[in-house]
């Protein structure tokens, strides 16, 4: 480079001349946009700092071997994005006001409390390495073939026809739903179509909407998005509490019956009955989230509460325990009172889910994929959880396990002599060992009384050592070798 003290930035500039002689290589139709690129990143990226003067146009043509025309062109070009500045007779200098970029972009994504924990039990999370990879891309590679140019402009609110008449054929199938594919929204997951019922609610002028005590602890921010307030209502043997529900004043529930979370209650048909006997005398509905349905070990399946009234009953269910959350791929059935409202509000949130997704989707439905998918989660899981029951018998000999029928977790309740709760969880965090208390689900306290003066459960009471440890253990995304030594190291550290 020429010394002609026009660089005093020092060092720092140096090293962005340096990053232009490889833009300057660039071949010869290239080469102006390759400057401006390399010149602008040496700016963003703090190389270049704020009030470096810059070399002449003449100098630097020369240092790099290029026109003088070109450097000044580019000049030119970062003077007017705001980059450079430069007057008549004062040189040019990197803009004031430029900010560097940050070297990398942040990833928010959500993170278990233990994914970097020696052992990590926290719930809620499937085996990601059970996604079956080729079937999905024969699936986006054959939609990506067969799929007409239309159907890539913006999509039914609702979702694709395909994909709706495929999940109208696998809901009532699999989960006994009364599924008219005019009825199905596909939407993002549960979590949207929590949210979507949140805003036709308050539309309607519903304010409040009651949630299972203890139950999802994602339902008061999905809710309050909308501007709907949460009512936590107990749980008794049978399922939700239909006394206190009658009490509380809402006209909308959120339930889970065929396997409660966390408490892994299956609602009997009495409870079914009687819900359904609420929600038509208060002119409301019930939020029916499927989200585990398809896993089942050691019980028939229990059907879904739609099918026994579909104007009552919003059912939903996603493919995030079953395929991977990454999707953000779900459903949502409505009954017909509510279906021009759900949709209009569908559109409004994001003019429909990706039409690719959907055909990819509807196309594994439809060659058999996703059955075949089920059932190989349900033999590995079943082996998981046979793991993690045989673990606890051995190392926290006299707990008590319920839940262990379906789904992807269950509440193991420990004897007091591992200690109080507070005592237990703090042991094994010290261990490396991440574990979600029951407590963590719930909204009230336990042994509420109800409306009409009986107790009312909220699962979190085991048949010995009430005032032992109450955990929600999840153990599909471990394999059977991790829950083993996992509980060992768990136990380990109790009786330390």
């Amino acid at each position: 480079m020429a010394s002609s003290g026009t660089n005093p930035g020092g060092p720092a500039a140096s090293a962005a001349w340096e990053l232009l002689l490889s833009a300057a290589s660039a071949p010869a139709r290239a080469r102006g946009r390759s400057l401006q690129a390399a010149l602008r990143e040496a700016v963003r990226s703090g190389r270049l700092a704020p009030g470096t003067r810059l070399p002449s146009s003449r100098d630097l043509a020369a240092d790099l071997g290029v026109s003088r025309g070109l450097v000044t062109e580019t000049y030119e070009q970062l003077t007017a994005e705001g980059y450079l500045r430069s007057g008549r007779g004062a040189g040019t200098w990197v803009g004031s006001a430029v900010r560097a970029a940050p070297a990398r972009a942040r990833d928010l994504a959500p993170r278990s409390p233990g994914a970097d924990a020696g052992a990590d039990f926290v719930p809620g999370t499937p085996d990601l390495s059970l996604f079956p990879r080729a079937p999905w891309a024969a699936a986006l590679r054959g939609v990506l073939a067969e799929l007409p140019h239309q159907h890539l402009g913006y999509p039914d609110p609702r979702g694709l026809p395909r994909l709706r008449t495929a999940l109208a054929e696998l809901l009532g199938r699999r989960r006994g739903v009364v599924a008219d594919p005019e009825r199905i929204v596909v939407v993002s997951g549960v979590a949207q179509a929590t949210t979507l019922l949140g805003f036709v609610l308050h539309a309607r002028g519903m304010r409040t909407i009651g949630v299972e005590d203890p139950g999802s602890p994602q339902h008061d921010a999905l809710y309050a998005s909308a501007g709907v307030g949460v009512v936590p209502l107990p749980l008794d043997d049978e399922g939700l509490a239909v006394g206190p529900l009658k009490a509380s004043g809402v006209r909308a529930v959120v339930t889970t019956p065929a396997h409660q979370y966390p408490t892994g209650i299956a609602y009997s048909a009495r409870r079914r009955a009687e819900l359904l006997d609420w929600a038509r005398s208060v002119d409301g509905f019930v939020l029916e989230d499927d989200y585990d349905g398809d896993f089942r070990y050691d019980r028939a399946p229990v059907g879904a509460l739609q099918g026994l009234d579909p104007e009552r009953v919003l059912y939903t269910g996603s493919v995030s325990k079953s395929l991977a959350p990454g999707l953000r791929l779900g459903w949502l059935l409505v009954p017909d009172s509510l279906a021009d409202e759900v949709v209009e509000r569908k559109r409004t949130m994001d003019l429909g889910h990706p039409a690719l997704d959907q055909a990819a989707f509807a196309r594994f439905l439809e060659h058999g994929d996703y059955d075949r998918q089920l059932r190989r989660c349900q033999r590995a899981y079943r082996e998981r959880r046979d793991a993690l029951v045989a673990a606890l018998e051995e190392h926290f000999p006299g707990s008590s396990v319920s839940g262990i029928a379906a789904g992807l977790h269950v509440i193991a309740a420990l004897p007091e002599r591992y200690g109080t709760q507070e005592q237990f969880l703090a042991r094994v965090a010290a261990a490396g060992v991440a574990v979600r208390p029951l407590t963590d689900c719930t909204h009230a306290r336990a042994g509420r009384e109800g409306s009409d003066g009986s107790r009312e459960s909220d699962g979190s009471k085991g048949s010995d050592g009430d005032k032992g440890a109450r955990l929600v253990l999840g153990y599909a995304h471990l394999s059977p070798v991790r829950i083993r030594a996992g509980i060992q190291l768990m136990a380990e550290a109790a009786t330390a």
